[in-house]
């Protein structure tokens, strides 16, 4: 197993004396021309959920696209997997339950989705735990679930959703997709940040079957289940903080489960073949002198099968104190890419934020900001995204007008993608 995935730590080890902030980036991929075992996840034990949206706003064309984009889907899920359907408004309702993708359950699961209707309000929280329940009569499977909306939670429902999301984290995964523009980023990203799944925005519901589609072959791919980050540290040391920088932000850093004093999960998720991601430790150690060395950290990755831990693979995150400037005030290239590519979500939040205050000021300096920060790390697909919502008279410096009229599905595809990451470029 272990020479299926490979881990690589890339850091300037160098401190000054006195220093006691170590950072790393810790890279981890899986080796597509290997192929992970079998056995850790065959076809019979992958599980996707379908969860819609059928609240009264869902009416016309969007429930009828809907209604395609989730047939075509039945039709493309495997026959060695397994599948359910929810459908959710004031209450939640299983459409149809778990069933192994058979040809003939295919076609009860398309009639009876086929008949669904559109009426009533909107409450999350019953949708997911009806999901819940689905996907707790597979514990061993790999658990992945698709949301889709096109309204508001309700305001009632918020503090129970919060508990909802409590029991279903670490049960399934959940990415999250908004049509049209009537629905809230942040309640979407609320969900799929705690679920491990992704968010965005499906401007026009024509678009729904090919975004649907990359979902299920994304969540098809996946081999190995509930993946944890280990992160050992030495007496004295603390995480500040571990975070997914690629190919999303994610801070897992208040998500960590105490394994034993100094020893600490982070949650990853399942993991297919030819995946790549990179994560950002900072750990605090007790100061060292000139010359002194120390292991600041090791971080392993995890898999329980039948309450029996295997590790996957490992790296070390090292400290040396020295009194060379040279080496002790060099950042390395991947802390220092990864850095700005968090600073550059942030730029973008902060600067939308200020927009829909009316603080154009600040919106304009937030937004200019991110065109440089956007520009320097060659993320392009952020910068791109950006131009619909200012003016770049020069990306260089930052320099922008802001523009003020925007179409409302540009400003939320803007937030909804802010925390997506590009690579460090080869240089």
């Amino acid at each position: 197993m272990s020479n299926q995935f490979k881990a690589e730590v890339f850091q300037n080890q160098h401190l000054p004396e006195g220093a006691k902030e170590v950072h790393a980036i810790m890279t981890v991929s899986t080796e597509a021309s290997v192929g992970i075992e079998k056995p850790i996840a065959s076809g019979n034990n992958r599980l996707f959920g379908i969860i819609c949206d059928t609240s009264g706003s869902m009416g016309g064309g969007k429930i009828q696209a809907a209604k395609e984009a989730i047939i075509k889907i039945i039709s493309l899920l495997p026959e060695n997997s397994h599948f359910f359907i929810v459908t959710g408004a004031s209450k939640a309702k299983v459409v149809f339950p778990v069933s192994p993708a058979t040809k003939q359950q295919k076609e009860l699961a398309i009639t009876s989705v086929k008949s669904g209707v559109a009426n009533g309000g909107t409450l999350m929280s019953t949708w997911l735990i009806e999901a819940l329940q689905q996907f707790q009569k597979m514990p061993n499977a790999i658990r992945q679930a698709l949301l889709l909306t096109d309204g508001q939670n309700d305001d009632s429902d918020e503090g129970k959703l919060e508990k909802v999301l409590q029991q279903c984290e670490g049960i399934f995964q959940c990415d999250c997709r908004g049509v049209g523009t009537d629905w809230r980023v942040n309640q979407l990203k609320k969900i799929a940040t705690k679920l491990l799944g992704t968010t965005d925005i499906i401007p026009n519901p024509a678009m729904m079957e090919s975004d649907f589609q990359a979902i299920l072959e994304k969540a098809m791919s996946k081999e190995v289940s509930d993946v944890s980050m280990r992160l050992w540290t030495p007496q004295g040391a603390t995480v500040l903080f571990c975070k997914q920088v690629s190919p999303e932000i994610v801070d897992l850093t208040h998500r960590a489960k105490i394994i034993k004093p100094q020893v600490l999960d982070y949650p990853t998720g399942s993991w297919g073949n030819n995946e790549s991601r990179d994560y950002h430790f900072c750990i605090q150690v007790n100061p060292g002198n000139v010359g002194d060395e120390m292991l600041a950290g090791r971080a392993s990755l995890i898999y329980t099968i039948d309450g029996i831990e295997t590790k996957i693979t490992e790296a070390k995150i090292l400290a040396l104190w020295t009194d060379d400037d040279a080496k002790s005030t060099k950042i390395d290239r991947r802390v220092a890419h990864y850095t700005g590519q968090a600073e550059l979500a942030e730029s973008i939040q902060e600067g939308l934020d200020a927009r829909a205050k009316g603080d154009y000021e600040i919106a304009t300096a937030k937004l200019g900001k991110a065109v440089k920060l956007a520009h320097e790390s060659g993320n392009e697909a952020t910068a791109k995204l950006l131009r619909t919502v200012v003016d770049i008279e020069d990306a260089p410096t930052g320099t922008v007008r802001l523009k003020r009229e925007v179409a409302k599905e540009d400003a939320m595809a803007l937030e909804t993608r802010s925390t997506k990451t590009t690579r460090i470029p080869k240089s």
